[in-house]
């Protein structure tokens, strides 16, 4: 059963809201339509390894860089994924942005497809230090990405400043990393994308709604999803830890919508929605 609670939010055009209303309304959504190859122009995706020199010193993670092939050195939008290959393999994100632009739907915009870092003398892959980094309340990470790993990946093309046009994008652990870098620097990223978000006691993020409720509201657009079948573990409840988090920014008059469904902590109804979460965020 779907807890009926709604919150106020702001509705796109009735056939993207067609398509939000079908992915709540079952556990296995359909692939949108823009995650299927078209003869749209093809972005350039260029690969990238990074190895930490101050926040996560000697911790190496693999990248990628999304370049549209629209892009013609004008300042383009940001958007980074955490656990960027998952994204990469599960949501179909470089076809989705590929549709997406071709069809007016979004500006030019520049992708970082990011992966948790592996300890050194490690297997490449562990993502051993994946928690430090996506579910720690601090500033670490959104330093990392500013001081360290974006310069690298996107330091030679031009990336507007404006932080209503740079989005950060993760699931599970990942969801609460990018709601913690937008909070901690909103000047830098404006827009949230949090899929099954993990704002839950693994290393404090269940405080988050508190917080959120004893502060004045910050300047960020949030996109959150979750489902009725997400975890229930002795870490806390992803669905009302979710919920939590909603009425907490709605309390505090956040832009914020929150798409609750009846899927599990997958990828399956972030990928059905991608592109409407996206012209959500976007929008003017």
């Amino acid at each position: 059963m779907i807890l009926d609670i709604k919150f106020p939010t702001t509705n796109l055009d009735e056939i993207d809201e067609a398509v939000l209303r079908a992915a709540r309304e079952t556990a296995t959504p359909t692939i949108p339509t823009e995650a299927l190859e078209t003869n749209a122009p093809k972005g350039r995706l260029i690969a990238g390894h990074h190895v930490g020199v101050d926040v996560y010193q000697t911790v190496g993670r693999d990248y990628w860089t999304y370049v549209p092939d629209q892009y013609d050195g004008s300042a383009a939008n940001l958007v980074v994924f955490q656990d960027g290959g998952s994204y990469l393999k599960q949501t179909n994100a470089t076809t989705v942005l590929d549709n997406m632009i071709a069809a007016g739907d979004l500006a030019p915009t520049i992708a970082v497809f990011v992966e948790p870092g592996d300890w050194a003398g490690h297997p490449k892959g562990t993502s051993a230090n994946r928690s430090w980094e996506y579910d720690s309340i601090n500033d670490a990470y959104v330093r990392f990405l500013l001081a360290e790993l974006l310069p690298e990946a996107v330091g030679e093309y031009n990336i507007t400043d404006d932080p209503m046009k740079r989005a950060i994008c993760g699931m599970s652990s990942g969801g609460i990393c990018a709601f913690n870098v937008a909070w901690e620097r909103p000047d830098q990223f404006g827009l949230v994308l949090s899929h099954v978000g993990s704002f839950t006691n693994i290393r404090g993020g269940h405080l988050y709604p508190s917080r959120i409720r004893l502060n004045g509201a910050k300047p960020i657009r949030v996109f959150m999803q979750d489902g009725a079948a997400d975890l229930n573990i002795g870490l806390g409840n992803w669905p009302i830890a979710n919920f939590d988090m909603a009425s907490s920014l709605t309390y505090r008059e956040y832009d914020m919508r929150f798409e609750f469904g009846l899927g599990a902590h997958d990828f399956q109804h972030p990928a059905a929605i991608l592109p409407q979460s996206l012209k959500w965020l976007f929008r003017d």
